[in-house]
């Protein structure tokens, strides 16, 4: 197969990203299993099991610190996985070699090899787990130092936690995937304190006191909460980015500009500091720390990708994630009218997410739909937009994300701004509307 052939068949493959209906949610919820996933591990020949890795859940900020911690890691001389999820426009972004994705190429083997292992194995597998082993198969191949892995959803039944990760990271607990994952943050905090692997490291982001219990249960070794063994001290606003103060267990990290916009960042830079700490069992080198900040991306979210008018892209997709974008736009970009261009999916609740992102005080939002089969019927957004308060005159469906996006450039003054936001998908077809061919 080529790799527009092996496209095909991994894209054939249930993808519970983009179920149109909530197949096998039952089944799921009644007989959660990682019977697939270890029996596909093993034909790969257990790679997760030739190098050491750091495992990361939590509800927001998760490729965030991946992205920041397999960089840390990196710069300090090792070779270095890295796997998120979803992607925003390639699946390639997802399976990461240091500073590259993988290859057409490369990717294109691993899955023949996967479709080769398929029959033999006790189940089909899921389009995310395929592409789990292809991760897990790839970093062995390349003979990594080290992973840094993101879980898919909640973390205890996620295809990734065939991993027994050296660190466990979980950088907080909200409501987010309650179809899969159950309506409690209680509930949710359980499902994800399931990567932490006993005799591992536990860098906790989460400061809620009433779910300590629930991650002392797993048997780490050592837990280092946020705000007490790492955290931020000093959280400012700077230039293209924050000035940041950051201490963990092996020290201090003074006066650290961080090239990522929004407050909440900042929790992101410390927990993957301390993860990189926690896995070299020492304190990091400061001007390493200093570059590796300072040159780092994190792509949709809060992003900058035009001027004149400003043009924001943020995946926020649920109402924490929505709250903090809400927070960073007030702080770091509150002088201009703003149109809001919002797609959401259909489990999200509307009032909620354009309440949390402060719609109401948008001078236009516009409505799309994300490119997915969950997409949310723009309509309903613009009537959830029209019952917070704005004037009809205010809103407007454009279905497509990239004509969406065109309209809100073209009715946005030069000195005003346009946020793309609701959905990872969204940002997704905005990014590539906005640069097509890159």
């Amino acid at each position: 197969m080529d790799p527009l052939e092996t496209r095909a068949w991994l894209d054939a493959h249930v993808n519970l990203e983009s179920l149109g209906v909530p197949v096998d949610i039952e089944r799921r919820a009644a007989h959660p299993t990682l019977d697939r996933m270890e029996a596909l591990a093993a034909l790969l020949g257990s790679p997760q099991l030739e190098y050491p890795s750091i495992h990361l859940t939590g509800t927001n900020g998760k490729t965030s610190v991946t992205r920041l911690a397999a960089a840390l890691l990196a710069a300090h001389g090792l070779s270095v996985g890295s796997y998120t999820s979803p992607h925003l426009e390639r699946v390639n972004e997802r399976i990461g070699w240091n500073a590259d994705e993988i290859t057409d190429g490369a990717l294109a083997e691993l899955l023949v090899l996967i479709a080769e292992i398929e029959p033999h194995l006790p189940a089909t597998p899921s389009y995310f787990e395929i592409l789990t082993g292809a991760a897990l198969r790839y970093f062995a191949d390349v003979a990594v130092d080290a992973a840094v892995i993101e879980v898919g959803l909640g973390g205890r039944w996620d295809a990734t936690n065939v991993v027994d990760g050296q660190v466990a990271v979980i950088t907080n607990v909200s409501i987010d995937h309650v179809e899969y994952l159950g309506p409690t943050r209680e509930g949710i905090a359980e499902e994800k304190a399931g990567i932490v692997k006993p005799g591992a490291t536990l860098v906790l982001g989460e400061t809620s006191p009433e779910f300590l219990p629930i991650f002392e249960a797993r048997g780490a070794r050592a837990i280092w909460l946020r705000d007490r063994e790492f955290g931020v001290g000093e959280n400012a606003l700077a230039h293209g980015g924050r000035l940041l103060s950051i201490f963990t267990p092996g020290g201090s990290y003074p006066d650290v500009f961080l090239s990522l916009h929004g407050a909440h960042q900042a929790d992101n830079a410390a927990a993957a500091l301390a993860a990189a700490e926690a896995f070299l069992g020492r304190a990091l080198d400061a001007d390493v720390v200093a570059q590796v900040f300072g040159h780092a991306s994190s792509p949709g979210r809060l992003e900058v990708v035009g001027h004149q008018p400003l043009v924001l892209l943020d995946g926020a997709h649920n109402v924490a994630g929505a709250h903090a974008l809400g927070a960073a736009l007030a702080e770091e970009f509150p002088s201009s009218p703003r149109t809001l261009v919002i797609g959401l999916l259909r489990e999200k609740d509307p009032d909620e997410m354009l309440e949390a992102l402060g719609a109401a005080y948008a001078a236009r939002v516009i409505c799309c739909r994300p490119p997915s089969p969950r997409a949310r019927p723009p309509e309903d957004v613009a009537t959830a937009a029209v019952e917070l308060g704005l004037d009809h005159d205010r809103v407007e469906v454009v279905d497509d994300v990239a004509e969406a996006v065109a309209r809100a450039v073209a009715v946005t003054g030069p000195d005003e701004q346009v946020v793309v936001t609701g959905s990872l998908y969204v940002v997704g077809a905005a990014r590539a509307a906005l640069h097509p061919g890159t």
